[in-house]
């Protein structure tokens, strides 16, 4: 089913998605890759303020190439999610809604996907250059020493994703391997 959102992302959009739906996002999103959520988690350890409010964002996992002549950003394509797996359960219990990676989760991840109601959405990899044209401003807002790991805010229009974990738990890479084996 193609679905049209915003964001951040509401509660209620967070849990109408079901895992194998086509998404459509329009709004404010972030980027922030393995030194960012490093970074993150340490503020938290110190106890100090986060550079965003983690409350019904969505962070991008994707470190982008450089922007050619007038575009805002250069190739956007997606990071491997499980390497920020160590951090984003902290990150969903502080209120992030949504997440978008390619590949699998840890367990620790999905319950906190369900515990928190969000969602995880994947981006199609190899396709940087594509979703580049769906992100219309970019600026880097936090931890610019990091270079192209730094946290930056997007404004994307109908940024194309796939709902992989939903709100209740199911997983589309799960199910499909399910449906796989009964061939």
């Amino acid at each position: 089913m193609d679905r049209y959102i915003n964001a951040p992302l509401s509660d209620e959009d967070a849990a109408g998605l079901r895992a194998g739906d086509y998404v459509y996002i329009t709004g404010t999103i972030y980027t922030a890759r393995d030194a960012a959520h490093k970074r993150m988690a340490e503020a938290l350890e110190k106890g100090t303020a986060l550079p965003i409010d983690m409350n019904h964002n969505i962070i991008y996992y994707m470190g982008p190439s450089p922007a050619r002549e007038g575009r805002p950003i250069g190739s956007a394509g997606p990071t491997t999610a499980s390497r920020m797996d160590k951090y984003a359960p902290d990150l969903l219990d502080l209120g992030l809604k949504g997440m978008i990676g390619k590949g699998r989760r840890s367990q620790a991840v999905k319950d906190a996907i369900v515990r928190n109601k969000a969602v995880y959405f994947a981006a199609v990899g190899g396709a940087g250059a594509l979703l580049s044209k769906r992100i219309t401003s970019s600026r880097v807002i936090a931890y610019d020493d990091l270079g192209t790991e730094a946290i930056r805010e997007l404004t994307v229009e109908n940024f194309p994703v796939i709902v992989v974990i939903d709100s209740e738990g199911n997983n589309l890479y799960e199910m499909a391997a399910k449906q796989y084996c009964k061939m």
